[in-house]
């Protein structure tokens, strides 16, 4: 039954034009900048879990701002 509902309404496919996954997708790709960056920085891979937790802290705020400001 699951089955034939997710091909009938395009299950993954709807879900990946979601604007809740878009935007899930986007700040995953900045968390993933800021890894290399501060792993580049440190000399060493910094690991997910820390790249998240500085991203948040740091960054967050400022680029969902950005992101919710409308285009010029």
């Amino acid at each position: 039954m699951s089955q034939t509902l997710t091909q009938s309404s395009n299950g993954p496919d709807l879900v990946r034009r979601s604007s809740l996954y878009r935007e899930f997708e986007a700040e995953k790709e900045e968390i993933m900048k800021h890894k290399w960056i501060e792993s580049q920085k440190a000399g060493h891979d910094i690991g997910f879990e820390r790249a998240l937790t500085d991203w948040i802290i740091k960054h967050r705020s400022k680029w969902r701002r950005s992101r919710q400001q409308p285009p010029h």
